[in-house]
Formats: C-alpha cells, sequence, structure tokens
C-alpha cells in the first residue's frame, strides 16, 4: 500500500522555484514603487506649478507666493501635494518674474533617487547623476524627467 503525499526531493523543488521567482519580482516591484512615487511627485510639481500661474495671474508676481518665506512649503492656496515620501517646497525667486519648485525624497524607496525640479518656463530638471548617486546639484545633465 502507498502511502500518499510530497516527497522531500518535490518540496525542495517547489522552494527553490519560489526562490527563483522571489528573486526576479522583488527587485522588479522594488522600481515599480519608486517610478510610481515619482511619477506622483511630478504630478505635484505640475499641479503646484499651475497653481502658481493661476496666482500670478492674479496678482502680476510670482514673489511672496511662499507666506512671505523665501524658500518653504508650498501654501494650500497653490496646491495641495499628494505624496508624502517627496517634500514639495518652492524655492525663491531671483526676481518676480519666475519661480522654482522642488521635490525632495523625505522618506521610504524614494531616498537617494534624486530631488525633481520645474520653473516658470516649464524647465524640468531630475538630480540623477551620477546613476543611483544624486549629488544634489542640477546639471545640464539632469535636464528633463524622463529616465
Amino acid at each position: 500500500m502507498r502511502t500518499r503525499g510530497f516527497t522531500l526531493i518535490e518540496l525542495l523543488v517547489a522552494l527553490a522555484i519560489m526562490a527563483i521567482i522571489s528573486a526576479i519580482a522583488i527587485p522588479i516591484y522594488r522600481e515599480y514603487s519608486i517610478r510610481t512615487q515619482r511619477v506622483n511627485a511630478e504630478n505635484d510639481l505640475m499641479l503646484c506649478a499651475q497653481g502658481m500661474e493661476r496666482l500670478a495671474s492674479q496678482t502680476f508676481t510670482y514673489a511672496g507666493q511662499v507666506g512671505g518665506a523665501d524658500t518653504g512649503p508650498v501654501t494650500a492656496n497653490i496646491c495641495t501635494p499628494t505624496t508624502t515620501m517627496y517634500g514639495i517646497a518652492v524655492v525663491a525667486p531671483t526676481n518676480q518674474d519666475t519661480f522654482t519648485i522642488q521635490a525632495t525624497p523625505t522618506s521610504g524607496p524614494v531616498l537617494g533617487n534624486g530631488m525633481l525640479r520645474i520653473d516658470g518656463n516649464g524647465q524640468r530638471w531630475w538630480d540623477r547623476t551620477p546613476p543611483g548617486n544624486p549629488d544634489g546639484t542640477f546639471d545640464p545633465a539632469d535636464s528633463g524627467w524622463s529616465d
């Protein structure tokens, strides 16, 4: 009479298959979640830039849109960021004719993924150089938000 069940070899093969699948899937999922959070921050930057344009159309200046400070988090009358892993802040304008809004990673898997920035001319930057090791500055090579 034969007993029913799995042999040790069958269990080890199933375990090996699961380990291989996990070794492939986990890094892919991690990169996907980082990309998703970066796109959320990009969307927030675009919404905040639209808010700055809306306020400038009413006040004819970008100055003073941060609530009296030279630099700081965006105010509710400009936009309401949806991302929690990036801090969205208005960088002090050098004159009243432009603005710069910056998203800085604050927590989670996006740390070390580089800052994002947009200005009043629509120019976008992503501090991704050198790859995987952002240096905190925006160089000409950092132009654009695409990978």
